[in-house]
């Protein structure tokens, strides 16, 4: 514990590393001193060192508990990764479009506008555009802010939570995402606690504390309930069928044969895997999605620029 506060270079970890190695040395148990900084360490880094200095397999489960943070990381950066790309060209064609219809559009049709002749719908759309964003910006700006922060507000209370989370579970990508998301998350959880030797039911219960999605938190709770009253875990928790078949199917078979730690794991595995496919797949489609529909938009303008210009010409001729 004193190397690895001297490792660190952040003073406020180094202070947590300390703190719990002054515990170790007033002679308690490691689990104790990690539970004296719970913001730092969740619940099942406090479970699973219990478990394992409880068993003699303190190596062991400090192994598993940093392959687990590793993967924890690397999916959560993949997740970054996959939003960044589409966020930052939605900005800069949100900034490009807005300069054009703040600057440049009212150049052009001001020459429309003193022939006073009749526009194109188009043009007149588009001139409707450039006067909202030059004049009412700050307004639109300050909608859109309070917006957000009653979304958010709303989002607190439990109840329209709920609602939320099972209404993203129903939206075709964005469901499959968040699903998958969290029964890796559970899965390789579930799975570093039962390895660690916790009690199936502390796992299950601090297993369910790792998902985000109300609804699935919810379904591994009744599974716990039901794994109390001596129902098996696999069917406990397809009752709500919200958890893929596949990992479902595992735990069964786990329990079945009794390797229930390496289903556990081969379903975190398979559930990561695809979901790295489908990160994967949602970057290579949302950048080409976002320059079409910037294609689009800037080709809009072009034409709502060029016929006015065509109907000078008609009138000439």
């Amino acid at each position: 514990m004193q190397a690895v506060a001297e490792q660190t270079e952040k003073p406020r970890v180094q202070r947590i590393i300390l703190g719990v190695r002054s515990k170790v040395v007033e002679g308690h148990p490691l689990a104790d001193g990690l539970r004296d900084f719970p913001q730092a360490f969740p619940e099942i880094y406090r479970a699973t060192v219990s478990a394992g200095e409880q068993s003699g397999k303190l190596d062991s489960v400090l192994e598993r508990l940093s392959d687990y943070t590793e993967s924890r990381q690397v999916m959560g950066q993949q997740v970054s990764n996959a939003l960044v790309y589409p966020i930052v060209l939605m900005v800069l064609s949100f900034a490009i479009v807005s300069f054009l219809l703040a600057y440049v559009v009212p150049q052009v049709v001001a020459v429309f506008e003193s022939g006073h002749q009749e526009l194109p719908i188009a043009t007149r759309i588009l001139i409707g555009l450039s006067d909202f964003i030059r004049h009412y910006w700050i307004y639109a700006l300050i909608l859109i802010g309070i917006g957000i922060w009653g979304f958010l507000r709303w989002l607190k209370a439990p109840e329209a939570r709920l609602r939320f989370d099972r209404f993203m579970l129903r939206v075709p990508l964005a469901g499959k995402l968040i699903r998958g998301l969290n029964t890796a998350r559970f899965s390789r959880t579930f799975s570093i606690l039962t390895a660690s030797a916790v009690p199936v039911l502390e796992a299950l219960r601090i297993s369910a504390e790792v998902v985000s999605n109300l609804p699935m938190r919810k379904a591994v709770e009744d599974a716990a309930l039901r794994v109390r009253e001596g129902a098996p875990i696999g069917k406990s928790l397809a009752a709500r069928k919200l958890f893929p078949p596949m990992m479902i199917h595992l735990i069964s078979s786990g329990e079945s044969s009794g390797e229930l730690e390496k289903m556990l794991e081969r379903a975190a595995t398979n559930q990561e895997r695809e979901m790295d496919g489908l990160l994967s797949t949602m970057t290579n489609l949302l950048g080409p999605l976002m320059v079409v529909f910037m294609g689009a938009v800037v080709m809009f303008i072009v034409i709502a620029l060029l016929l006015p210009i065509f109907q000078l010409n008609d009138l000439v001729k």
